[in-house]
């Protein structure tokens, strides 16, 4: 029956954590009323909802629309930046190499979206078929940037920036990680902004879990970050993905083709490219300071110290 839902199960520990860590009094008070909203949403939208998929900042379930079209329902906490801006951005891209926003509701903090099928992701490829996964992540970027530039409503990519300094500000030494690292980091991010040759709609996160098989293009992209700024930064993301937690060689040493597949893919210097894959996987372990310096020290960091040399 269209708006119907599973019998409630507990939220997973993750989402708990990861949901109150970062919107605090109001991330506990949205979980708190999580399963209320869920069920009026479903109820609303005329949904059937199925077991949610594995939960991080988001609840997020397969669902099933009253005239049968598959499709997923994205809940986050309302008021939240970035959900308007993944729902302008996937407007704006209409499908050409992303999912379809279905519907959107603000007040809710509501997603419908397109459901990729089979949807497995690109990081299933990892590591035997390693440039196979690097060609899809280029084909997607290449969809995604052709798409003309909106006027207004999305953040710069240089607002980004910003993180670099108040890293530096929480933590005046080199722990949890080395600040001449973040202040070589902020400099590039700098020069790399005011030396762009194009302004693109960036997706902001391009990784490999990202990026679904489908069917009505070969894959498609989720869960994007919508920031307008130069090409190169979109190859960033990919360089220490999927799986940053995991730090073994095999996995390390496939950064050199890497950078070189999206080089020639993307039709960018190497050096840009390797300036942007330091660049953002510093970002990345910044961006996990700020929920604690036991967060630091992954493959991104690895990473970083191996390009280094390279810049």
């Amino acid at each position: 029956m269209a708006g119907s839902v599973n019998a409630p199960t507990p939220l997973p520990a993750v989402l708990e954590r990861n949901v109150v860590g970062v919107w605090g009094a109001e991330g506990a008070a949205w979980l708190a009323g999580l399963p209320a909203l869920r069920d009026r949403v479903a109820r609303t939208w005329g949904l059937t909802l199925g077991e949610p998929y594995p939960l991080s900042y988001h609840w997020v379930a397969p669902a099933t629309r009253p005239d049968g079209t598959a499709a997923v329902l994205k809940l986050g906490v309302p008021g939240a930046d970035h959900l308007p801006v993944e729902a302008a951005t996937l407007e704006c891209w209409d499908g050409a190499g992303a999912v379809r926003l279905l519907a959107y509701e603000p007040a809710w903090g509501a997603l419908l979206l397109e459901r990729a099928d089979p949807g497995t992701a690109a990081s299933a490829l990892v590591p035997g078929r390693d440039a196979e996964a690097t060609a899809a992540i280029i084909a997607v970027m290449r969809r995604l940037h052709a798409v003309p530039v909106p006027d207004g409503g999305l953040p710069p990519l240089e607002s980004q920036g910003e993180a670099f300094a108040r890293h530096l500000r929480v933590y005046p030494g080199d722990h949890p990680l080395p600040r001449a690292l973040v202040e070589r980091a902020g400099r590039l991010f700098d020069e790399l902004c005011a030396s762009a040759t194009a302004r693109v709609l960036l997706h902001g996160d391009l990784h490999h879990d990202n990026v679904l098989r489908a069917k009505r293009e070969p894959w498609l992209a989720i869960d994007p970050h919508g920031v307008v700024g130069d090409p190169g930064y979109e190859a960033g993301s990919m360089v220490h993905n999927p799986d940053p937690d995991r730090r073994e060689d095999e996995l390390l040493a496939l950064v050199p083709a890497r950078i070189e597949q999206l080089a020639d893919g993307m039709g960018l210097p190497v050096e840009r490219v390797t300036a942007w894959a330091f660049v953002k996987a510093v970002l990345s372990e910044v961006w996990s300071g700020e929920s604690g310096p036991e967060m630091v020290g992954s493959r991104a960091l690895d990473v970083a110290l191996r390009l280094l040399p390279r810049l």
